[in-house]
């Protein structure tokens, strides 16, 4: 049991909610009384609705895998139409995930780094894992295929937001607690008034992995059993988030399996050579 989970929540505003929308053909999960009451967008996004073709097929949002970036920007901007932000595809933040540990903090000037793959542009945000920003109308994309994909938000004293990209480098090194502190810091909050959203990814039902490396996790991080073979990626997330100070009824999981929903989702385990769904945020008050 974590300290944090022990205090009361005094400061919440937003119990978070995911919910499976259908617009415009694409297909996201998001927090529609979010958006309603507090101006703040959160996605994530799955694999049909684009023109990408196998084996990208359908809406693939990454720049890397050896998409046509053509269909890539197409499918960015289908994105954001379905989230009615298609005014905002020229500002998009997008990052060169490395699996690594840094935080990225976005503001105007950053505003449109990697947002179109086909054409001439800023680059995307050099070698970052997590982004954040307290801007108004600058969406951030990360993308995924099994990883964990993390979305967290501050609503006062000052609105911020932050997409987390966490595969086991990144949750073994705490990345989404750290992304926490970061935002906390940057929004004017205390750690425990961040909510939290964690999209699909690979369960512990598929993700097989050495021995040593569940035996590493379960060094760390006390919610990671023995369980041979396998880890539970999404666990050491949960408790990074609350040994950073996010009660548990202030995280919402979507809790599907990126491999064994395939028809879905972009699976990497599933098919080496494929696409990336995302996740996105967007503070969207005041403009």
């Amino acid at each position: 049991m974590f300290a944090s989970e022990d205090r009361a929540h005094a400061h919440a505003s937003h119990r978070p909610d995911l919910t499976r929308v259908l617009r415009d053909g694409v297909t996201v999960h998001t927090d529609e009384e979010l958006r309603a009451k507090h101006g703040i967008v959160v996605a994530f996004s799955e694999r049909t609705g684009g023109v990408s073709r196998a084996p990208y097929a359908d809406l693939n949002l990454a720049a890397h895998v050896g998409d046509d970036p053509v269909a890539v920007d197409a499918n960015r901007h289908r994105l954001l139409a379905s989230l009615g932000m298609a005014l905002r595809a020229d500002r998009l933040v997008t990052a060169e995930q490395v699996h690594g540990e840094r935080v990225g903090v976005i503001d105007e000037a950053a505003a449109g780094s990697g947002a179109h793959v086909s054409a001439a542009g800023a680059q995307p945000v050099p070698g970052t894992d997590a982004l954040i920003t307290t801007t108004s109308g600058i969406p951030l994309l990360m993308c995924f295929a099994d990883c964990v994909p993390i979305v967290l938000v501050a609503l006062t004293p000052v609105s911020g937001i932050a997409v987390v990209h966490a595969g086991w480098r990144g949750a073994l090194a705490s990345l989404p607690g750290s992304a926490v502190a970061e935002l906390a810091n940057h929004a004017g909050c205390e750690p425990s008034d961040v909510i939290a959203y964690v999209g699909p990814h690979i369960g512990a039902c598929c993700y097989e992995v050495d021995e040593a490396l569940v035996s590493h996790f379960g060094n760390k991080f006390d919610t990671i059993g023995a369980v041979r073979g396998r880890l539970d990626l999404a666990a050491a997330v949960r408790e990074s988030l609350a040994r950073a100070g996010v009660p548990s009824s202030s995280i919402a999981e979507l809790g599907e399996c990126t491999r064994e929903h395939t028809d879905r989702y972009f699976s990497y385990r599933a098919a080496q050579q494929t696409g990336r769904h995302g996740a996105l945020a967007a503070i969207t008050e005041g403009e």
